[in-house]
């Protein structure tokens, strides 16, 4: 086991909790911070974000505060009730007297949204008002990754921007599918449980949350009104976590790679899987230390937010881990999270809303597929498409399409959406 203590750290910095869509709740904590700081409120607000931030915030809806969205909504309610020390559970402790105050203050306060002119693929850069006094806050990179807090012309704190390979960060480099088996296999699982147990928790109440009520278009729901299956329960599970979270929703998930719907995409089809084919908690958390690992190795040359919708990487990921659940060893690991992704790779990203639950549903959909190619004997080979000789190969052609290729696909998503 080479890389024992990076790996178990690896999961530690992405396996984290928080609540709702993840860049509303960026937007929110980068306002918490900057509130903290003016300490009071604004009468003016500028927020400057990179494209794919307006694309996961414009329509989805702001946790705790009763159905709004979008940028000026997630801004205004860290304003006024957010917790900065809380991080991406920063609007947890929401009340009607803050969303009261939130109205009060998106009506009252001259608000400016634009897009930014940053290089950077994830750009919050906020600024707060409050006559003479001014604030501002920039995060850069990844949700929690504050790189500037300034007051006046003072700067009360400021860091380098090295791209998402930042130096206080495991250097994602190191994950392969061969070490990631290996570290699956020998890890004492008391290392690791306590990180999955939070997941299993959180990921399975909101899952059943999204199942029980109405949530956006209940996809979950819809999969199960037909189809009683282990592996339709696997994508409804997936998908009704979706439909809440991305509906409102307070309840708090572990995300992987900065998405809530990636983090249940990696763990609540092994869950499901885990619990019908009865393998036990041992074999449970490896399978899920091992999605987990996957998700985050294949979105490494993806990126945080492009396109590529990076649901595909997790619903890919967690049939890997189905197909270790069934005994399958470090080959069919590596055939089944190909023939996934040849199958998948392509769904764009447009956005946080609704829909992603449906595509979470189709993910899975494409694990289990690939899975199941195997066994039967088939598999896509070297030169189908995007299609790599070897298991590393193939994962950095789909780094490839969606870093580079999609480039261009984005923009055009952005417009559509604009207009």
């Amino acid at each position: 086991m080479k890389y024992k203590n990076e790996y178990i750290q690896i999961l530690k910095e992405e396996l984290k909790k928080a609540m709702g869509c993840t860049e509303p709740i960026a937007i929110a904590y980068a306002a918490s911070i900057a509130k903290r700081v003016l300490g009071a409120n604004p009468n003016k607000i500028d927020i400057f974000v990179s494209g794919n931030i307006i694309k996961n915030v414009k329509s989805v809806v702001v946790p705790n505060t009763n159905g709004m969205r979008g940028i000026k909504s997630a801004a205004a309610i860290g304003i006024v009730g957010g917790d900065s020390s809380k991080e991406l559970e920063c609007i947890a402790d929401v009340n009607e007297n803050h969303i009261a105050e939130c109205n009060k203050l998106l009506n009252e306060a001259k608000f400016l949204v634009k897009l930014s002119d940053s290089d950077y693929i994830f750009d919050i850069d906020l600024i707060l008002y409050n006559n003479d006094d001014k604030v501002e806050v920039r995060i850069v990179d990844f949700h929690t990754n504050v790189v500037l807090v300034k007051r006046n012309d003072e700067i009360l704190y400021s860091r380098e921007i090295n791209g998402e390979k930042h130096t206080d960060l495991v250097d994602r480099s190191i994950l392969t599918v061969e070490e990631i088996y290996s570290f699956v296999n020998e890890i004492d699982i008391n290392e690791i449980k306590d990180i999955f147990d939070e997941q299993i928790a959180c990921n399975m109440a909101i899952a059943k949350e999204g199942l029980t009520n109405n949530y956006g278009a209940n996809i979950g729901k819809t999969i199960l009104s037909f189809d009683k299956s282990k592996e339709a329960k696997a994508k409804a599970y997936a998908a009704a976590g979706s439909d809440a979270r991305m509906n409102g929703c307070n309840m708090p998930v572990v995300i992987n790679s900065g998405s809530g719907n990636q983090g249940m995409t990696a763990s609540l089809p092994v869950i499901i899987y885990a619990e019908e084919l009865n393998v036990g908690y041992e074999k449970m958390i490896r399978a899920l230390a091992l999605s987990n690992l996957l998700t985050i190795h294949v979105k490494t040359d993806i990126g945080r937010l492009s396109a590529y919708c990076g649901a595909i990487a997790a619903g890919c990921a967690a049939g890997s881990a189905i197909s270790y659940l069934h005994g399958g060893d470090l080959k069919i690991i590596c055939h089944t999270l190909v023939n996934s992704l040849a199958i998948a790779s392509g769904i764009i990203c447009d956005g946080a809303k609704a829909s992603c639950a449906a595509k979470i549903a189709l993910s899975v959909d494409a694990g289990i597929l690939g899975y199941h190619m195997y066994l039967n004997g088939n598999q896509f080979k070297d030169g189908d498409g995007i299609v790599k000789k070897g298991v590393e190969n193939t994962i950095h052609s789909v780094g490839m399409l969606a870093s580079e290729g999609m480039v261009e696909t984005d923009k055009e998503i952005l417009k559509i959406m604009m207009d």
